[in-house]
């Protein structure tokens, strides 16, 4: 499976495995569906939502090699 960045844009994360959601919608991302959103890479979003992107990017691909 492939691995997250801080440049992988929303879209293509949650296109890649949509049970990432829950970890967007944790840190107050509920928009997920807009174009915005999902244009944005991960290091954009965690910016707006004061959430840390290297914190996010280790949930994100130890839940990936999980599956």
């Amino acid at each position: 499976m492939a691995s997250v960045t801080k440049d992988t844009i929303i879209g293509e994360i949650l296109d890649l495995d949509q049970s990432t959601a829950p970890f967007f919608l944790e840190m107050g991302m509920h928009c997920l569906g807009c174009p915005s959103a999902r244009g944005e890479t991960l290091e954009q979003a965690c910016a707006v939502h004061g959430v840390s992107a290297d914190e996010l990017v280790e949930k994100i691909n130890a839940h990936l090699a999980g599956k």
